[in-house]
């Protein structure tokens, strides 16, 4: 009997990051430590079917799809050989709390953040109220619903107005990776992109630019006694960090670690844990920060709890910078979902009293 820890890498899903989530799995499975780990692929295809067997990465990557009767909702029998569960999802039905209930009810470890923490941080409007109830600072912002948009466009651009200042960001509430975000700059481009943002969700969110903004990272990795890495910092190849200048063009830089004081850099890292605590995070995050170059301001922009794994991602490259190389950071994951796994199985599921 083998005595290696078997470990499913879980990638794909119905998300607009499906592709992202091929190439962060491609990344994992090429540094994972295989005299350590057991390792299965489970694939789940743009319908949301679930490949198992063969190689599903392959699979994805040609385009390919499940056949029809392929499983939608996976029992306890897919996830029975298994240690633990690895899933490399982003956004919706993968990174907002959707497939983590699922290995929840499965009873099966999983790296990453819980059902509570994974929905809180995808949603860029809850999450919003939730970082200023905890005093973390942020841009101002505003919340634009698709069917009051579509009902009465005009009045919802007047509201904007009266509440933001231009330039602005327009993004889906519940993505990531940059998806269907635009800066804008008048009420034209503003009323487009919102347009853009209302094809991934039913929920919009502006906010209001950062001047000379300079973006900072800062990854986070732990569970109740979460730390942080050294910051690092994204010099766009666009005008801001979008989808093509994250993953197509290839010509943004990353400074590791970022060029700022050790003031701002003890702040970011100390936000950073905080925004993680916030959701009750556990495993890992990246804390996304905006820096007014004239001002010396810093804002929290967001939380990302399944952050991309690709060769050219911040998450692993910030803890490489920072003393943790890539396939030991994969095992410091793995051994932190094995460790709040058994934390969570403490607890009582039926009354006893006490008396």
């Amino acid at each position: 009997m083998s005595s290696k820890l078997r470990v499913g890498v879980l990638f794909g899903g119905r998300s607009g990051e499906h592709e992202v989530s091929l190439m962060s799995a491609q990344s994992v499975l090429n540094a994972i430590d295989k005299t350590r780990y057991e390792i299965t692929r489970i694939g789940i295809d743009h319908n949301g079917r679930w490949l198992f067997g063969g190689d599903p990465l392959a699979q994805l990557m040609r385009g390919d799809t499940a056949p029809e009767d392929a499983p939608r909702w996976p029992g306890p029998e897919h996830f029975a050989d298994l240690d633990v569960i690895f899933p490399i999802l982003h956004g919706p039905f993968g990174e907002d709390g959707t497939l983590q209930g699922l290995l929840d009810l499965a009873g099966v470890p999983y790296v990453g953040c819980g059902v509570l923490a994974s929905s809180l941080a995808m949603d860029k409007a809850v999450s919003r109220m939730l970082f200023q109830s905890h005093g973390l600072p942020q841009t101002p912002w505003a919340v634009v619903l698709r069917t009051r948009w579509e009902t009465d466009p005009e009045a919802e651009l007047e509201r904007l107005a009266r509440q933001l200042a231009f330039p602005m960001f327009t993004k889906p509430a519940n993505l990531g990776s940059s998806v269907g975000i635009r800066r804008v700059k008048g009420r034209a481009e503003l009323r487009a992109g919102i347009d853009e943002a209302a094809r991934y969700d039913r929920k919009i969110v502006v906010e209001q630019g950062v001047a000379n903004a300079r973006e900072i990272e800062v990854s986070v990795l732990g569970n109740d006694e979460p730390v942080a890495s050294i910051p690092g910092e994204i010099v766009p190849s666009n005008e801001f960090y979008d989808y093509a200048a994250k993953y197509l063009n290839g010509a943004s830089r990353e400074l590791i670690p970022a060029l700022i004081t050790p003031e701002q850099t003890e702040a970011v890292r100390s936000m950073a844990v905080q925004a993680f605590r916030a959701v009750d995070g556990s495993g890992l995050a990246r804390a996304d920060f905006l820096l007014n170059d004239d001002s010396g301001e810093i804002f929290l922009n967001e939380i990302n709890t399944m952050p991309g794994f690709t060769s050219i991602s911040m998450y692993p490259k910030l803890w490489e910078a920072s003393g943790l190389p890539y396939p030991q950071l994969l095992d410091r994951l793995i051994e932190l979902a094995l460790e709040r796994h058994a934390e969570i199985a403490r607890n009582q599921h039926t009354y006893q009293s006490s008396a």
